[in-house]
């Protein structure tokens, strides 16, 4: 591949200034496979040179896609003029510049939420002809009913008169105020409105899949992950709801159960 400046390199995979880089290599604070490098505009190969700042490896790879589980009380935005962000959730040496949300989560909804500065990729991502899969486990304020299932899947009408993709729900076994539901919409508080349209309140709501990307049982809330390509490419596959019923129903009501019940 084609050689290309460490302050370019540097610059476009973090959230430094090139007159910053300039003064961390002035500083020593900048190697190229081990070596210290004192002038920033060396030329180095991009995937094969293992770069670090300030002791932080640089990923190589030109864009990032990070995973977060998102707490209540963050919204999804770059502006804190809108609220504290989910942007101060991702620790600085996972930043880029331009990097942001790429979907929404209302700010008291958590969950799975994609962060990156591949512009290509969100666009594809909220495009409404991919209809990304998106599945969410619900606490509801009462019990769930069985009619839901077929107005869901039959397209329901909201109390404003717009009307909603058709979209699968179930219960969760072992408790009748848990249910989940998948979207290939994403409509302004959606599951909550579709809920209220059958005469339920939607108490808490957790995303837990963009396509076939599960949230990891693993990943805390407010914690984030880098992902790698495997993972990004898993956004655009289907992912089959009632499988995902039977293989995640014991962790997500769980971890539903233990944190908030």
């Amino acid at each position: 591949m084609a050689q290309i400046r460490l302050d370019k390199f540097i610059s476009e995979r973090t959230e430094y200034s090139r007159s910053q880089i300039k003064d961390l290599a002035a500083k020593g604070r900048i190697t190229v496979d081990g070596a210290a490098v004192r002038r920033s505009d060396v030329k180095i190969d991009p995937e094969l040179s293992a770069v670090t700042v300030c002791g932080q490896e640089i990923c190589s790879s030109r864009y990032r896609y990070i995973l977060l589980n998102k707490p209540q009380g963050y919204v999804c935005s770059t502006d804190d003029k809108d609220g504290e962000t989910v942007m101060k959730l991702i620790p600085p040496e996972m930043r880029t510049k331009g990097m942001f949300p790429a979907g929404r989560l209302d700010k008291d909804s958590m969950g799975a939420l994609l962060l990156t500065d591949d512009g290509e990729l969100a666009h594809r991502m909220l495009s409404p002809r991919h209809h990304i899969p998106k599945i969410y486990i619900v606490q509801l304020a009462r019990p769930f009913e069985n009619n839901y299932v077929n107005k869901f899947r039959e397209g329901l009408t909201l109390a404003d008169g717009e009307t909603c993709l058709p979209a699968l729900v179930k219960s969760v076994e072992n408790c009748d105020k848990l249910a989940f539901i998948q979207l290939h919409e994403g409509k302004y508080h959606q599951v909550k409105r579709m809920f209220a349209s059958v005469g339920n309140h939607v108490e808490l709501l957790v995303r837990v899949s963009l396509g076939a990307l599960v949230l990891p049982e693993k990943l805390a809330i407010g914690q984030c992950m880098e992902l790698l390509h495997k993972d990004v490419e898993n956004l655009f596959k289907d992912q089959d709801f009632e499988d995902f019923c039977k293989r995640f129903n014991p962790v997500f009501s769980a971890n539903l159960i233990n944190n908030f019940f």
